[in-house]
């Protein structure tokens, strides 16, 4: 991180930047696209100039969770065609997490109210998805509806507190962009699936609740009332 913590600590990589260079060419070069964990403004750096130094922009070669990213390195992965991962639950904090972050000293000055962006990523190009932390993280939804709903508004559902860094909330249309052609494009599949096009396998969903209309706060509320796949119905309520 840069800054760094308060007591001067900083989070230790797995590699080195010439290890994931390394890593990226052998990758690429076998027709595999790297996934890679980052967390800190400094770790992202690397992994992207592991990603433009030892890789092929056309092989999507993605990071994983992305806290912190210096503004200069949207425009990078933007044009080395980095895409991005990352869960919106971190959009959500219980009352009081800045301050209680701030008086403890458990993120770099400045951080305490922000961290993962996701408006950022549409705003530079950056081709991004999303997903939820269920299971791992504690009370996570583990529905597309849930994960749509934090993502517009910064709150999870029936829990106390109140969104943080509300500058990178983004709108219905991008979070259903980052849960259907995103990850369609991600895959290698948006050709195929992804979105509704002619030629395109039939995959919907047909749901209880207009999430484009509803007010923001039922998004939740959304269920599946029928489930289509390449065309044939698999479930219907």
């Amino acid at each position: 991180m840069d800054p760094l913590y308060p007591d001067g600590h900083q989070g230790l990589p797995n590699w080195s930047e010439e290890q994931l260079t390394d890593m990226t060419r052998v990758a690429n070069e076998n027709g595999v696209a790297m996934h890679i964990h980052a967390m800190g403004n400094k770790g992202v750096t690397r992994i992207i100039n592991a990603f433009v130094n030892g890789g092929k922009d056309e092989m999507r070669n993605t990071l994983v969770h992305v806290r912190n990213i210096d503004e200069a390195d949207y425009k990078r992965m933007a044009d080395h065609n980095i895409y991005v991962t990352s869960g919106v639950l971190w959009h959500f904090a219980p009352d009081g997490q800045p301050e209680y972050m701030r008086e403890h000293g458990t993120v770099p000055a400045g951080q305490e109210d922000k961290s993962y962006p996701m408006k950022s990523y549409f705003d530079n190009g950056i081709i991004a998805t999303t997903h939820s932390d269920y299971p791992a993280t504690s009370g996570s939804p583990d529905d597309p509806f849930g994960i749509m709903e934090i993502a517009v508004t910064g709150m999870l559902t029936g829990t106390g507190g109140k969104p943080y860094w509300t500058e990178e909330l983004v709108t219905r249309e991008q979070a259903i962009t980052a849960m259907t052609l995103n990850i369609a494009k991600q895959m290698f599949i948006e050709d195929e699936r992804g979105s509704i096009k002619t030629g395109k396998y039939a995959d919907f969903l047909l749901v209880t609740k207009d999430v484009l209309s509803c007010p923001a706060n039922e998004i939740h509320e959304a269920k599946p009332a029928a489930t289509y796949f390449e065309g044939k119905k698999v479930f219907s309520m």
